[in-house]
């Protein structure tokens, strides 16, 4: 009887694992009818697999900066020809739709960048190179496709009419002044390190003997003849000027410097309220206060190449064009 039951039992246990066998078997056989129903009932696309890997593409490409910034892009002083192309591209951009210029000042401007850096916020600036920020931080230009800030921008050196009968000697400095980005952004950066404008152009004058005696060669030394040069308050143009107007004191110039707006800096050479700037920006930013005022005064021609404007942001945004950005909701 003992024997019979054993019998039993094993045909018992053996059917049983024929059954689980089955049944793996079965399941593993369905699987992939399975997957292909998935597939049928999302449209022929199996998603399950990749949908992590999807989600976070799609949550960096969807990252909604102008929500972040109130829709605001930082300018600086009104009437600036960046502000102004800033300005158009609201307008020329379908996707800058609600956006709006906020304008400031260049100081300003460079004040809430560096503010947005340290705690790595976004923010939008009208900006331009040459400029002592791109040496300090990580930045880029957005993308242009319509070309609203234009081309490569050239500084140019203006003067008086008259000034080359009445002071020959500064009018040939001043017709041969002509440097570089990289020379340009070394005084700014050294100014906006802490040193005075006196002192940051004094240094670079020190360091560049060789290119200050090309602006000076074949001018006779003067004695007090006096000098009025101007400018407007953005980084680039305290940069030059103070140190043209160093290099023209050394010469034996009783140089004065007088920071204006843009406008009244035209206006001065053109009238002859003041002898020079080197600060004309074209064809783009001072395009229009060119066109008024090109026959009442004299240009002298590029003082340094390859300028640029345009919106500017750091690197830490994943944003490459104007186009990436979205209107406001």
């Amino acid at each position: 009887m003992f024997k019979l039951t054993w019998k039993h039992l094993g045909m018992a246990l053996v059917l049983a694992l024929v059954l689980i066998v089955s049944a793996c078997g079965s399941d593993e056989e369905n699987e992939p009818a399975n997957n292909a129903n998935n597939t049928e009932e999302n449209g022929g696309n199996d998603t399950s697999a990749n949908d992590n890997a999807e989600n976070t593409g799609d949550d960096a490409a969807a990252t909604n900066y102008g929500e972040e910034m109130g829709y605001v892009i930082t300018g600086i002083e009104p009437g600036a020809g960046v502000v102004k192309a800033a300005e158009k591209t609201t307008q020329d951009y379908e996707n800058l739709a609600g956006w709006t210029v906020e304008t400031s000042s260049s100081g300003t401007m460079a004040t809430l960048l560096a503010e947005a850096i340290e705690n790595e916020e976004p923010i939008i600036v009208t900006g331009w190179t040459p400029h002592w920020k791109f040496a300090k931080y990580d930045l880029h230009y957005l993308e242009d496709p319509k070309g609203v800030f234009g081309a490569e921008e050239q500084i140019k050196t203006m003067v008086r009419q008259g000034l080359e009968e009445d002071q020959p000697e500064a009018y040939q400095i001043l017709d041969q002044f002509n440097w570089t980005a990289a020379d340009m952004e070394s005084v700014m950066l050294e100014i906006s390190n802490g040193a005075t404008e006196e002192e940051a152009a004094r240094n670079w004058i020190d360091a560049n003997p060789d290119k200050v005696a090309e602006w000076v060669d074949g001018v006779d030394q003067v004695d007090g003849n006096e000098i009025e040069l101007v400018y407007v308050l953005w980084d680039s143009e305290i940069a030059s000027t103070n140190v043209v107007a160093e290099v023209m004191r050394d010469h034996g110039f009783d140089v004065d410097i007088k920071s204006v707006e843009n406008a009244a800096m035209w206006e001065a050479v053109a009238q002859g309220g003041a002898d020079g700037m080197v600060a004309a920006w074209l064809p783009g930013t001072h395009g229009d206060l060119y066109e008024q005022f090109k026959d009442e005064l004299v240009d002298l021609g590029p003082n340094l190449e390859g300028a640029k404007i345009g919106l500017v942001v750091p690197d830490y945004m994943e944003i490459d064009s104007i186009e990436d950005l979205q209107p406001a909701e």
